[in-house]
């Protein structure tokens, strides 16, 4: 079997298992709904019989209990069966098409803390991507046709995969980028269910070899995040900043396109509500199923970067916890693009939802309680728009342009 039918088998195989054991989980969680209102129920007809009532729960117990152990063990052993046998040859590897990338790009986001360690070939690593194909660092010089002096890196968001920058089939920013200024446009693939700061240092990391490896001496990086991509951005030019690694030093352009900085209202939501559900035996299976979120979602609560935002802390805890702010990098110019779905910025539905993901102030690094640092002048808003619109837009674009093409900063305030 080649490589790429032993890499399809195996995330085949894995999704098959995923979905047995996801299914058993979720029959386990019904039951635990049913068995939570049932037992609700006899209490209060037993307020009203007595004792007559305990025959018909114990016989109602074991008959259900039995039928719930036997969906979801059939469920499991099924998965389990499947992981080991099934296989559709002649399909294309899932990771490398875009629907199939795109369903795992979902789960990771999702739970792809859980699979990293349970599942770590339906996780993947983070790579470099060209035509949806994984390229390890130390090779895209030699595969990408023209290698510039100039790099542009761009790194999705939550849930996303490289193909999300060519939303509505338009030709992709980087694409675009290419052919307007002189340098090679980089797309990343990651996991997005990691912790900010675990990617991050997976970022640092690749960067660091790429531009060892690179066929002509890099003059300048620039990085473009979406959403969550510019927060781990950010934290990898923080992590290299404090190593005194060399590829940072080159870094001149950091561009953030609706990035949580200040943390993310849906989550902060969730991570309220998920409390509130567990306290109740009706609704605990939910609130079980909502903590389960992937580390990525709940650093989105505050804009966590380092790993002292995490590390040996209760993250279900409700009192809110001190959040290390990360500066931005000297040596750079930072700029953000904020977007709202109304058509004003400063409506109130708009200040309350903004893009339905990200409020202004978040997206801007800048609200009562912190501020990041940005420069108020580097900052585009796009009105009449949501989170994903910022994937592709003319506008977005056309400041992109302008921004990378704009002469580098005096010597003196360069890096190192």
């Amino acid at each position: 079997m080649t490589e790429g039918g032993r890499q399809r088998q195996a995330e085949i195989q894995a999704l098959a298992g995923l979905a047995g054991d996801e299914i058993g989980g979720a029959v386990d969680g019904i039951a635990a709904v049913h068995r939570a209102i049932s037992d609700r129920v006899f209490a209060a007809v037993r307020l009203g019989v007595g004792p007559a009532a305990l025959p018909v729960k114990v016989v109602h117990d074991a008959i259900t209990d039995g039928v719930y152990r036997l969906v979801g063990g059939t469920a499991v052993a099924a998965g389990a069966l499947a992981e080991r046998v099934v296989d559709v040859p002649g399909a294309p590897v899932p990771s490398r098409t875009v629907y199939g990338s795109g369903f795992l790009a979902a789960l990771q986001g999702l739970i792809g803390d859980s699979l990293e360690d349970e599942r770590p070939i339906l996780a993947g690593p983070m790579t470099f991507r060209i035509n949806g194909e994984p390229v390890a660092p130390g090779w895209v010089g030699d595969v990408v046709p023209n290698p510039r002096p100039r790099i542009v890196v761009f790194l999705h968001g939550l849930v996303e995969t490289e193909h999300a920058w060519r939303l509505g089939g338009r030709p992709s920013y980087a694409e675009r980028l290419e052919g307007d200024l002189d340098c090679t446009a980089l797309l990343v693939r990651y996991n997005s269910g990691l912790h900010i700061s675990e990617n991050a240092r997976l970022l640092n990391g690749m960067l660091e070899r790429l531009v060892d490896n690179w066929p002509v001496r890099v003059e300048q990086i620039a990085l473009v995040g979406h959403s969550m991509g510019g927060l781990i951005a950010r934290g990898a030019c923080y992590d290299a900043d404090r190593a005194d690694l060399s590829w940072v030093r080159r870094v001149r352009h950091i561009v953030c396109l609706g990035s949580p900085h200040l943390g993310a209202p849906l989550e902060q939501l969730v991570h309220y509500a998920s409390a509130a559900l567990v306290r109740v035996p009706e609704t605990r299976p939910l609130g079980r199923l909502l903590r389960r979120r992937s580390a990525g979602i709940r650093d989105l609560r505050q804009g966590s970067l380092v790993d002292e935002d995490w590390q040996g802390l209760d993250t279900d805890a409700l009192r809110r916890r001190v959040i290390r702010e990360v500066p931005p990098l000297d040596c750079a110019d930072h700029y953000f693009v904020t977007a709202t779905v109304t058509r004003s910025p400063r409506h109130p539905l708009g200040r309350i939802v903004g893009d339905g993901l990200v409020l202004p102030a978040s997206g801007s690094g800048r609200n009562r309680a912190r501020r990041i640092g940005f420069d108020d002048g580097n900052g585009l808003h796009i009105s009449g728009a949501h989170h994903f619109t910022l994937l592709n837009h003319d506008a977005v674009y056309e400041a992109l342009v302008h921004w990378l093409a704009d002469g580098v900063r005096q010597e003196s305030m360069r890096c190192g």
